[in-house]
């Protein structure tokens, strides 16, 4: 939203809530209030989401809650979700959490301000990358390196070892990404340890949301350290990308998403991304890209391996959809509709990313009720609209696929289901993210039975997004073979196209 010369430009940096709510009183707040420290008796800044979540199930649709001065405005109902959801009325809003890792990523596709013109220029030459055409070209390579992820798995087995479900998935996944989009090999299942990459990685992210837990004003003092830390892992991840940026130069390209990056003009004005900015998206794709599709794996294994039944309809989709092929084609993985749903259901019950907030591009009235001026912004907790009762029933806390069938899409109102944010600002590879995890699932269900540790309760570790903590899972040596293959119907062949599970065919 670019700022014009007739209006008053938005105040710079963090603004609370009482700057933009005229009628904030009525919004209900957690009872107990401390002065100066605001609403902190019983919560843990380690897990601000699941404290906000526990709040908003007390509170009500519509929320607020104040930590050292700062009050902030939560949203999770259905409706006033939907509301904000009008891109007429609302934009994308780079909240607090997200802001704080602008000195990382800057103006990347992320971390952008509305009014900074990198994120159009950006969207527009990087769009292309997720095209069908890209997609398919990128299929072969995910599955190299998912063939590396069976190969550690294999070993593991043979070995008598469990296996760690989100480190293995977060190699995975980083190293798809980084094959993909910039034909770059950090050697993941190669090592003992995650690669400094991902240490530094979740350093910055940790160090994003501790910065939301203390004063702005005590943080150099109450963080000295952390700050120290947080300054080496940006200097790491600067010059890791750097150094991958100029042996691309060197090599050449084959027309991935970092050529592009480098190579491509806007095909209207023909300007093109800066040296910083390429650096900032590198950045931005190499974590947004791993990040979040290893937690959505990660809940989706831990959910199969609790959930025989569901696990087995999955696997006998597959045997049936893939058949004896020795590797899926991109076309099979589209197929497997009831794959997709498992995937789905675990972004419902914890999309990785876990909350977004919009902002009001002029003053409104958010459901018909509460007054917003320009700017004023809120936070929309993705983890309560997806487990709201009136939309997904009394057992929206239950794990069950066949939420996503195409008629029980059809049946629910938009806007209710969010794991890759909303409007012109949700994420750009959510297409990739989701054939990625596909193609592993099936391929993982294909191989293996997947079985859970009896005494394991899940614990979610936050980061800005969510993964599970601790999660191991034993393994179980299948053979597939085409005598036991799985009858027909077991696929759902209800859609012709892939369906998207907010609106419909070919979304």
């Amino acid at each position: 939203m670019a700022e014009t010369t007739t209006r008053a430009p938005l105040p710079k940096g963090f603004r609370g809530a009482e700057q933009g709510w005229p009628e904030l009183r009525r919004i209900p707040h957690p009872p107990r209030r401390v002065p100066l420290l605001g609403d902190v008796l019983g919560v843990n800044r380690r897990t601000p989401v699941q404290d906000s979540m526990r709040f908003g199930r007390q509170l009500g649709p519509i929320f607020r809650r104040k930590a050292f001065g700062n009050e902030f405005v939560f949203v999770w109902g259905a409706e006033l979700a939907a509301d904000m959801a009008d891109e007429s009325r609302f934009a994308k809003h780079v909240g607090l959490g997200v802001a704080n890792l602008r000195p990382v990523a800057g103006d990347g596709l992320f971390t952008a301000y509305n009014h900074e013109p990198n994120w159009q220029l950006a969207h527009d030459v990087l769009a292309p990358g997720f095209s069908r055409e890209a997609m398919e070209a990128y299929h072969p390579m995910m599955l190299a390196v998912a063939g590396h992820l069976t190969d550690h798995w294999d070993r593991e087995l043979a070995a008598g070892r469990s296996v760690d479900v989100p480190g293995d998935m977060t190699k995975l996944t980083l190293e798809t990404i980084a094959r993909t989009g910039f034909g770059h090999d950090f050697g993941s299942f190669e090592r003992d340890r995650p690669h400094p990459f991902v240490s530094a990685m979740v350093g910055t992210l940790t160090y994003a949301q501790r910065l939301n837990t203390v004063p702005v004003p005590l943080a150099p003092f109450l963080l000295r350290g952390a700050t120290r830390r947080n300054e080496a892992d940006i200097a790491y991840l600067n010059s890791t990308v750097d150094a991958l940026v100029r042996a691309r130069r060197a090599a050449g390209g084959d027309g991935d998403l970092l050529d592009r990056m480098l190579d491509t003009a806007h095909p209207d004005t023909g300007e093109r991304l800066s040296a910083e900015n390429v650096r900032r998206q590198v950045i931005t794709f190499l974590v947004a890209g791993h990040e979040t599709t290893s937690g959505a794996l990660s809940f989706a294994l831990h959910y199969l391996s609790r959930h025989p039944e569901i696990a087995a309809r999955a696997r006998a989709e597959v045997d049936a959809v893939w058949g004896d092929a020795k590797v899926p084609g991109y076309d099979q993985v589209a197929k497997l509709r009831y794959v997709r749903r498992v995937l789905d259901e675990a972004l419902r019950l914890w999309p990785t990313a876990p909350a977004f907030a919009r902002e009001a591009r002029e003053d409104t009235v958010l459901g018909g009720d509460h007054p917003m001026r320009r700017g004023a912004w809120a936070l929309v907790l993705t983890m309560l609209l997806h487990r709201d009762p009136e939309v997904w029933g009394a057992d929206a806390e239950g794990f069950d696929p066949d939420r996503f069938d195409p008629k029980a899409v059809r049946s629910r109102a938009p806007h209710t289901f969010k794991p890759f944010g909303t409007g012109a600002r949700a994420c750009i590879g959510r297409q990739f993210a989701l054939h990625e995890a596909t193609l592993v699932l099936g391929l993982l269900l294909r191989r293996y039975e997947l079985r859970a540790d009896p005494d394991y309760r899940l614990k979610v570790t936050e980061r800005l997004t969510l993964m599970p903590e601790g999660l191991r899972l034993r393994l179980e040596r299948r053979a597939v073979t085409p005598a036991g293959l799985a009858p027909a119907e077991a696929v759902d062949e209800a859609s012709s196209e892939p369906r998207c599970p907010v609106h419909g065919a070919r979304d």
